[in-house]
């Protein structure tokens, strides 16, 4: 299985990079530059399943293979039961890295939560010293954020980062047909986005709505949560947006604690398929007990948890959450208030309220309103500034 995994070894390409080439839409994404190649670093790549993660390490390991192909090492540990077999793969690299003479190895380990116990192998050989000149790079599913495994690595991760991966903005995804930006073709794209999202496998007709609901459903089986509830909860949610919820008035819908709500619905974000929106006082200050707003984070997501609930989605409502997460994607925070007036998302100095159509009703000058004809350039000249891909 490792030489499988590791083709460049033997002179021979990866499958995925002849996949890549032969993609109608491709790019190659940003974040793969953020990761830290100084040994000693442990990374942790994370993101929703099917968004890009591997195929971005394999482009990346295609340029570090050109110097010394068997100075990297990738292995998918979802062949693996546990710690001990994650350890013993390890060590069969670290055999040949030590024949061949690598003083720097690049290691990859994918899938990485299907390992039980991973962890303790990792710290294994971090603690034993024996990838101290290396720089580890380990990819999960989002349910890695769950376990919270990876904050018990405080002080062994050297230069190490946590790099979260996102289906495509508007903005990178507009990019792959036009290189300016024109309103008639903004509008254009922006309607085909609402339909695929930022998924790249989904413009390329390499998933469907149906495999995005296996998949959300396989990682709430792996954290031992009922699909059921969760399905309950979703259309409890969809019901009630774009209003601002409680836990407790879901909980009232789905017929379950207020506990039980609270806990799928900070699952549904450690899986990157929410954001929570708390309110912000006219005083700026933020406050976590008042009702909240929940954002799908992306189009495509939005349309499958649709069909998996059997709900309708207004084009309203994924406007905003459209604006909301693209607001969160530069800021790292967005809010929302509302009094005499709604603002939809407050983050840094922007006030941002969606509406579609043009609002009847005047707002304060800090606001900007934004009917549906103008969310497509907005959103493609907020990522000038600052691209967080």
């Amino acid at each position: 299985m490792i030489e499988e995994q590791n083709p460049w070894w033997f002179h021979e390409p990866d499958p995925d990079w002849i996949e890549f080439d032969r993609l109608e839409y491709r790019i190659i994404p940003e974040w793969i530059n953020k990761i830290p190649l100084i040994p000693f670093s442990l990374n942790f790549i994370l993101g929703p399943r099917r968004v890009g993660k591997t195929l971005g390490i394999k482009l990346l390991i295609k340029e570090l293979t050109a110097k010394n192909p068997y100075q990297v090492f990738y292995f998918s540990c979802d062949v693996l039961e546990d710690h001990n077999d994650l350890l013993e793969t390890l060590r069969d690299y670290i055999k040949l890295k030590e024949r061949k003479g690598i003083k720097t190895a690049y290691i990859f380990l994918d899938e990485i939560t299907f390992v039980n116990e991973w962890w303790r192998a990792i710290k294994y050989i971090i603690d034993r010293k024996i990838v101290k000149n290396d720089v580890i790079t380990l990819l999960g599913s989002s349910s890695m954020t769950l376990s919270k495994r990876f904050e018990t690595f405080g002080g062994r991760r050297g230069h190490g980062k946590t790099i979260e991966v996102m289906p495509l903005s508007f903005h990178d995804y507009y990019l792959l047909f036009y290189d300016e930006f024109f309103e008639r073709k903004g509008e254009e794209i922006f309607d085909k986005y609402l339909e695929t999202g930022g998924y790249l496998s989904v413009l390329n007709k390499e998933l469907k709505l149906e495999e995005l609901i296996s998949l959300i459903k396989a990682d709430l089986r792996a954290v031992d949560r009922s699909t059921g509830t969760a399905k309950d909860i979703i259309g409890a949610i969809l019901d009630k947006s774009p209003s601002p919820v409680s836990f407790h008035s879901i909980a009232q819908n789905v017929g379950i604690s207020t506990h039980t709500a609270k806990d799928y619905i900070e699952i549904f974000e450690g899986l990157y398929i929410i954001l929570q929106l708390l309110y912000q006082g006219g005083d700026r200050k933020i406050y976590p007990r008042r009702e909240r707003k929940i954002a799908i984070r992306d189009p495509f997501i939005a349309r499958a948890l649709g069909l998996w609930s059997r709900r309708r989605i207004r084009e309203e409502v994924l406007y905003e959450w459209l604006v909301q997460e693209h607001l969160y994607r530069k800021f790292g925070e967005v809010y929302y208030f509302k009094n005499n007036y709604e603002v939809d998302a407050i983050a840094d100095n922007m006030k941002v309220e969606v509406k579609l159509t043009r609002a009847h009703r005047k707002y304060p000058k800090e606001v900007t309103v934004l009917a549906k004809e103008d969310i497509p350039e907005f959103l493609f000249n907020l990522w000038l500034s600052s691209i967080s891909q």
